[in-house]
């Protein structure tokens, strides 16, 4: 069964983290990441925010990347294709050790913000042992199996959070107009209309958080209830 962790690693444990000291305005944003057959790891991110000249002097510079390609711009993001290169010999290969993907990276001055599906939990262990013993740092801040769709693991809900929330759709609470109130709602559910409402509340923030922004820097790691 697959695992997904989510982590959060120093600046210099993954790459960039010159070109992100140098424009700390800037957000990285890794799209994906192809791994070749002879060790060469290419990531695909956006970036977003601050002076996209110095950034790109910065990353051209910078001794974790190299072969630095500017693909697309959007609005006010750019898409760049880079080469990592030996000299970060950290989380990169410990991934890659364990047979792990990236599925997404956010990358700012300070650290970086990972979320990566694991095959198992032997995998988990194995990444975990490779980063103990090259002393690479990560804060572990959620694992869950995204194959449990009843929990809603893979959207970050609790149980309890995800009745709530299908027995509000169910109920009609989220139809216009109401077809349900919060109060009758909570009486159904044998809680308090208080409990509900914060059930709610979060339960939309996990939600919106995991499905749509989850990579945002901003966000805070949220631990279900």
């Amino acid at each position: 069964m697959s695992v997904i962790a989510e982590f959060t690693v120093p600046a210099d444990a993954l790459a960039l983290s010159e070109t992100l000291a140098e424009t700390p305005e800037m957000i990285v944003e890794i799209e994906r990441v192809v791994a070749h057959d002879d060790d060469v790891v290419m990531p695909y991110f956006w970036v977003r925010g601050g002076d996209r000249a110095a950034f790109e002097e910065a990353v051209n510079a910078d001794p974790t990347t190299r072969n630095v390609t500017k693909l697309d711009e959007y609005e006010d993001a750019t898409l760049y294709r880079a080469e990592w290169t030996q000299n970060i010999e950290s989380i990169v290969y410990a991934y890659l050790e364990a047979g792990a993907t990236i599925v997404e990276a956010t990358g700012r001055a300070d650290d970086w913000e990972l979320r990566m599906r694991f095959d198992d939990d032997r995998s988990v262990t194995d990444f975990r042992d490779h980063c103990r013993r090259h002393g690479v740092a990560f804060e572990l801040n959620r694992l869950y199996h995204p194959s449990e769709p009843k929990g809603g693991g893979q959207y970050g809900l609790s149980p309890k959070q995800r009745n709530a929330l299908v027995a509000a759709l169910e109920r009609g609470y989220f139809d216009v107009p109401r077809t349900v109130s919060m109060g009758d709602l909570a009486t159904e559910l044998g809680i308090s209309q208080q409990s509900l409402s914060k059930l709610l509340r979060r339960a939309h923030r996990n939600l919106v958080a995991n499905a749509l922004t989850v990579s945002h820097p901003d966000d805070e790691n949220t631990t279900p209830e």
